[in-house]
């Protein structure tokens, strides 16, 4: 678990920081499976015209993450304190992995 106190000044770091606390294969393979069917649901949503969807894929594609975050690696979401950042992270990790980057 990371004991993070002091403020990240620029999203070079805080995506470093990021990085660490996604060092378990579990929670990082939820991240995707959870990006990846929120992304599919907006696009559904926007497909068929059902607006209320894409509230469905913030909430489960924030759940899976959370999980992965209490129940495998054992920290606390970046997402509390830095909401923006994280959330640029979460798809950027994302692209990094469906394009063979960054480990599955």
């Amino acid at each position: 678990m990371t004991a993070h106190t002091k403020q990240i000044a620029t999203y070079a770091d805080f995506y470093k920081f990021y990085l660490g606390e996604h060092s378990n294969r579990t929670n990082r393979r939820l991240h995707i499976l959870g990006t990846t069917n929120a992304a599919a649901l907006g696009v559904t949503a926007v497909a068929i015209g059902k607006p209320s969807l894409v509230g469905l894929a913030m909430i489960q594609g924030y759940a899976f993450a959370w999980v992965g975050h209490f129940f495998y690696e054992k920290n606390k979401p970046a997402t509390f304190k830095y909401p923006l950042w994280s959330f640029v992270s979460d798809w950027r990790m994302w692209y990094e992995t469906i394009t063979g980057k960054r480990a599955f």
